[in-house]
């Protein structure tokens, strides 16, 4: 699912394309996407865009008349540019399609479950209903963060990915988030030290910066086309058996639903691996609790013991 970064990013390339800009109409190829009947969709056709804002992970865009589309790509959209003149996007096709005086801003989404949303809102009233109340965390003071985080008692992993407690932070970037930190993705938010509160916060700040540079450095001016929660470069996500860039040793992860959580359990858990629901309960005794012996049980695999 796009996240802060990548929707900073998509903002930013909008920005240049389309406010200024009238939206002569907007096709739509799945009834399903759109989530609202009232205002119309086509009370903003014909309307100038005046307005681009971040709702946590969704997309909000405003016209004159102060009606905005809310645009949720949820885990599989994607948004794509054409501007007059050039060829059909190969991204396949968009199950909607929103037409303006200078180009065209499709959206597509991969996969046959259909969970990207579209809305059509009435002015600040409207949009606070998708506003979910996360915490800015590229605003916030140090202190605004620890209360925030302290509020309620839950893993980091999942406080983190809470968007009533901070705004457009998802699974991927939590994961980065957690390494920079050095901290355990189950480690309770009322037990930590102010020293750790402190420290989550900064890594927080440097890591979602750092990754909204790599990708205003990789678009260059172009619209954003390589959207994915699996980077070159990340430390832990999407690397599970990969060695650490700090430690080298073997990323690990627990898996739940459709999501996991990726961690070094040297830099992270103090050696400690975290036991993945599913996987240790049908392993039992020999689900490795500590890097020694993950390393004895390959170290055997390797020799046939």
């Amino acid at each position: 699912m796009p996240e802060l970064p990548d929707i900073t990013i998509y903002l930013e390339a909008l920005e240049s394309r389309i406010r200024g800009h009238l939206l002569e109409r907007v096709r739509l190829a799945s009834p399903f996407l759109l989530r609202t009947a009232e205002p119309a969709l086509a009370s903003v056709f014909g309307q100038r865009v005046t307005g681009l804002r971040r709702l946590g992970k969704r997309i909000a865009i405003g016209f004159e008349n102060d009606q905005w589309l809310v645009l949720h790509l949820m885990i599989a959209g994607r948004l794509h540019w054409l501007a007059h003149g050039t060829k059909r996007s190969r991204a396949g096709r968009p199950l909607a399609t929103f037409e303006f005086d200078n180009g065209a801003l499709t959206l597509t989404e991969a996969g046959t479950q259909r969970r990207a949303s579209l809305h059509v809102v009435r002015g600040e009233e409207g949009l606070r209903a998708h506003e979910r109340a996360g915490l800015q965390v590229l605003e916030a003071s140090r202190q605004a963060f620890a209360q925030r985080l302290r509020s309620t008692n839950h893993t980091l992993k999942r406080a983190l990915t809470d968007p009533q407690l901070f705004s457009g932070i998802g699974n991927a970037y939590s994961d980065e988030i957690l390494h920079a930190a050095k901290l355990s993705p189950v480690a309770l938010t009322e037990k930590l030290t102010d020293e750790e509160v402190a420290r989550l916060q900064a890594a927080t700040v440097k890591v979602l910066m750092r990754w909204i540079s790599v990708l205003r450095s990789e678009t260059a001016g172009q619209f954003p086309e390589g959207v994915t929660a699996f980077r070159e470069g990340f430390a832990v996500h999407g690397r599970f058996g990969k060695p650490c860039p700090v430690c080298g040793t073997k990323v690990q992860r627990i898996r739940y639903a459709s999501n996991e959580t990726n961690y070094c359990p040297r830099c992270q858990t103090a050696g400690r691996i975290l036991a993945d629901r599913s996987l240790s309960r049908l392993l039992k005794d020999d689900w490795p609790r500590s890097i020694e012996e993950m390393e004895k049980q390959e170290d055997g695999k390797a020799t046939g013991g």
